[in-house]
């Protein structure tokens, strides 16, 4: 016969089970919560393991053609819809009343992860919450993870009413910004050394500011002239300004542009560090509560 466990013991065995910090996870423009779920399940199963995911599809059918479409299987959603040129928008605060009511069913949540159209949302839904015009009946948002992100108002997207001052002072909760950059391959041959050629490699705004960092390497016998490799991410920009409006906030860049990303041992780093930064943080409220 097994031992009864004691209350102490039950207690603190729960506390152990509840210990992964639960992640709304808000997936791009037209795809959906399981595409979301796939590209996600490219990262190393040791950082995933430390998360409890929950992919959730989004409210409203497509307005247009999906980019995924060949790729991935339909059905497809969107968070809400926008007219093309994406400064106007529609079916703004159902996609709210929908987020909470899912959040209030299937909760309570500690952060939120968005990709695209979702890591928008993300972005902006805890100014929005402070603010007292979204998710006023569920827990407050611990942290966000935005990958290929903007601002509601910015350069290129238009502002909802509801979300007007969701940036009005800066968001105060941990957030890691998983931004596309583009790695520029350029050839040099020196004469006196030839066949021996320099690679240098350049990562465009490694840096808030638009500084750069080059790494130099040998290759022996290059057989084609240097080209770029990866795309730039067409919110880039967008994904650089938002981190003025996060106190804090961590940045992984990576040569892959607009995607969920595959992560290299430094984006790995990175992320693992974030990780232990919320959950430092859900102890600490933990003990605070407690007191």
């Amino acid at each position: 016969t097994g031992r009864r466990r004691g209350r102490g013991e039950t207690t603190e065995m729960a506390n152990k089970i509840q210990k992964r910090p639960r992640v709304l996870c808000l997936h791009g423009i037209r795809t959906s919560a399981e595409i979301f779920k796939k590209m996600i399940g490219r990262w190393p199963q040791t950082l995933l393991e430390q998360l409890d995911l929950v992919f959730l599809d989004a409210p409203f059918p497509p307005q247009g053609k999906s980019d995924v479409e060949g790729i991935y299987d339909p059905p497809y959603y969107e968070w809400f819809h926008s007219k093309q040129d994406f400064r106007e928008h529609s079916h703004f605060e159902e996609c709210l009343e929908y987020l909470e009511a899912c959040m209030l069913k299937d909760g309570p949540f500690d952060g939120l992860l968005g990709f695209s159209q979702g890591a928008i949302i993300s972005a902006a839904l805890p100014g929005m919450q402070r603010e007292g015009v979204a998710l006023t009946k569920v827990p407050k948002i611990k942290f966000v993870i935005i990958i290929s992100g903007a601002k509601f108002g910015g350069s290129k997207l238009g502002l909802p009413k509801l979300a007007a001052n969701a940036f009005s002072s800066p968001v105060q909760c941990p957030s890691l910004h998983i931004i596309g950059i583009i790695r520029l391959f350029v050839l040099q041959i020196s004469p006196s050394s030839f066949p021996q050629f320099r690679v240098t490699s350049f990562l465009k705004n490694q840096k808030p500011g638009g500084q750069e960092t080059a790494q130099h390497c040998s290759v022996d016998r290059v057989s084609r002239m240097a080209e770029p490799i990866g795309e730039t991410d067409f919110l880039k920009e967008e994904g650089i300004a938002l981190l003025e409006f996060f106190k804090n906030p961590l940045v992984i860049h990576h040569p892959y542009g607009h995607a969920v990303p595959r992560l290299d041992e430094k984006s790995l780093e990175t992320f693992q560090n974030f990780i232990e930064k919320i959950q430092k943080l859900q102890l600490h409220m933990k003990v605070t509560c407690r007191l």
